[in-house]
Order: structure tokens, then sequence, then C-alpha cells
């Protein structure tokens, strides 16, 4: 079997544009962490400039929740013609790690330790929009555990993940 590509043919682009990520950053440390994705979903603060690299939407933020969504498109595929499975893991993670975020008091911050991933259902542009619905299972001091489903419009069950995060103190810019 011979595959011809003919570069060129059928090529589509896609143009993008982003904020400075150092406003929200520099915002951390002076909001709770539900204050601050709420300052983000008023359209306060800047949202994360890899939203706008993969089209993702924060839509809902509460204590101990977060939901992001997607409407895939062909950016989105991998070889084989469907939604690349780092997609489906960057909407898990991050409905994870902002549910997460939400139960947090001003001043501290967190990061994935890790995001285990079961990919349950192909997604292409014919699945329509899909929603990421994270939600805080424990959190401590030190650590705080969550977890993310993958749903689409029939709220059929795509992929899910456990995150692990770690918290940590967030400080201020020192102005001297």
């Amino acid at each position: 079997m011979t595959l011809d590509f003919h570069p060129g043919q059928g090529s589509r682009s896609r143009t993008f544009g982003w904020e400075d990520p150092a406003v929200s950053a520099g915002a951390v440390p002076h909001h709770s962490g539900l204050g601050f994705l709420r300052e983000i979903l008023a359209g306060r603060l800047p949202a994360p400039p890899i939203t706008a690299a993969l089209g993702i939407t924060l839509e809902e933020a509460e204590y101990g929740r977060a939901v992001f969504a997607l409407v895939p498109g062909e950016e989105h595929y991998n070889p084989i013609g469907s939604v690349h499975g780092g997609v489906y893991a960057t909407l898990l993670d991050s409905a994870a790690g902002c549910a997460v975020q939400s139960v947090l008091p001003q001043g501290t911050g967190y990061t994935s330790i890790d995001l285990t991933v079961k990919f349950l259902r192909p997604i292409t542009v014919d699945t329509g929009k899909v929603r990421a619905i994270g939600t805080v299972l424990n959190s401590g001091r030190r650590t705080a555990l969550a977890q993310a489903e993958l749903l689409d419009s029939e709220d059929r069950l795509l992929a899910h993940a456990t995150s692990s995060c770690m918290l940590f103190p967030v400080r201020g810019r020192q102005d001297t």
C-alpha cells in the first residue's frame, strides 16, 4: 500500500492570541483559590494561555468543583483521526487541579504531583462539546486528591482521571 502525502493540499490554519500570564500569576497570592477562579470567570483576570492554545474554557467554579469545556476540532486530532490523549489529559488535569485550587485559602498554591488517566471512548469532531468536571476528594495541609470525569453532551463517560496535588505557600512579589 502506498500513501501519497502532498503538503499544502487541504491544509488548514488556526490563529489565536492570549494575554500576559504574569498578570494572573501575580494575582494568586491576593485571592482565595475560589476567588481567583471567579476573577478569571468574570474576565477580570486573563485565562491561562493553554486555554487559548487548545480552545478550552473554564465554565464553572464552585468550592470543591471546577468544570472545563471543549468543542473538539481537527486541530486536536492525533494521526489516526481522533482527539489526542494529551488533550483529554489536559482537560482532566485542568478540572482536577482547579477543583483543588477552589478549596485553597489565600496565600496557598498547588501543583500536580501525578495524573492517572483512563481513556474509555474516542472523541472526534462529531462528539460535540465535552466537559471535564473536577471534584476534590480530600484536601489536607500538604496534599490534596481530586478526580475528574470527561463527559459528552449525553453525560457518557469518555475518560476519568485522579490527581494528587502538592499544596504550598505563595507569597506576593516584594517591592523594594
